[in-house]
């Protein structure tokens, strides 16, 4: 028996005054409407209703029941109004989680503008770097392609890129010559840190070219598991890093970072933002991942597109 709808048809039995009524106005069955009548006051192992040809009166103990259920029914109604509201208002908090390169990169840049959109909703963010993501323990999780967030993940792309080699003008003025990917044996190597890759080999490749890779033994100068550590180092002249080229863009554009090797890349690079399921998702999780993935990509475009003129104009 269904005790929820059973106790609603109680009461709307005696708004209506008859099970006819609250068949109608429940938009069910009259045999429904009596079978659960009757399931009800076997549960509770007392009558109810004193039923009589013409009309239908509450019995004392019917009359005690009834104050209870509205009261209940009331409190629930109520409860599922107040989460709904959770659902669909844009306000509360939003809880968040990033590795530090993204969170640094991504979405510290594009905190304010979300603000001044959406001024009730607060950010939650926690960074740090999972091979596993916690997607279930927070509204939106960011991740690369290289993590594993699991089978039944939900997750929308958010942007793709590639990976280029960088290094300032002030390193590779008395850096050696590099005009193969050969040459970066004789370099000073700064490289990310990854679960089943080696430090000591770069691996490339050239979308102007074949397929298949190309392996390239170095030796590191800087192994770190930490992005922003690698860009700071190289920024600093210490040699050359692989890092997002739409990241390095306006490093590039302001003559800070050059890129080598071009057009060889260590890779192709996308961001997914996580949510724990497709279900009554926050309207305040939605908002900010589609705005989220909005901007992202449009200052994406952007900068490539400033770093392609400038390349343009050079060239």
């Amino acid at each position: 028996m269904d005790r929820l709808l059973s106790m609603r048809v109680f009461e709307r039995v005696v708004d209506e005054g008859s099970l006819a009524g609250a068949a109608r106005a429940l938009d069910l069955s009259p045999p429904v409407v009596t079978r659960l009548m009757a399931g009800l006051e076997a549960h509770l192992g007392t009558r109810l209703l004193q039923r009589t040809t013409r009309r239908q009166a509450l019995t004392e103990a019917g009359e005690a029941y009834l104050l209870r259920v509205r009261t209940i029914l009331r409190d629930i109604d109520e409860a599922e109004q107040l989460a709904s509201a959770h659902t669909a208002e844009l306000a509360g908090t939003l809880r968040l989680h990033a590795p530090p390169v993204l969170a640094s990169h991504v979405i510290a840049p594009r905190i304010a503008g979300f603000h001044a959109r959406y001024p009730g909703i607060a950010i939650d963010l926690t960074v740090e770097s999972r091979h596993e993501p916690p997607v279930e323990d927070h509204d939106i999780t960011l991740f690369s392609g290289n993590a594993r967030p699991g089978p039944d993940v939900v997750a929308r792309k958010v942007v793709d890129a590639e990976a280029v080699l960088v290094a300032t003008p002030r390193y590779l003025k008395h850096a050696p010559p590099l005009t193969q990917p050969a040459d970066l044996a004789q370099h000073a190597c700064l490289r990310l840190a990854q679960p089943d890759s080696d430090p000591a080999v770069w691996r490339m490749w050239c979308p102007e070219g074949p397929d298949e890779p190309l392996d390239v033994a170095i030796t590191p100068l800087l192994v770190a598991n930490h992005s922003d550590t690698l860009v700071r180092a190289t920024l600093d002249g210490a040699g050359i890093t692989s890092a997002s080229l739409d990241l390095m863009a306006p490093y590039l554009v302001r003559g800070e970072l050059v890129r080598v090797l071009a057009p060889w890349i260590t890779g192709r690079l996308s961001m997914y933002a996580a949510v724990p399921t497709r279900k009554f998702i926050p309207q305040r999780t939605r908002v900010f991942l589609d705005w989220l993935v909005d901007e992202t990509r449009r200052q994406t475009a952007e900068a490539v597109a400033a770093y392609t003129a400038r390349v343009g104009q050079s060239g």
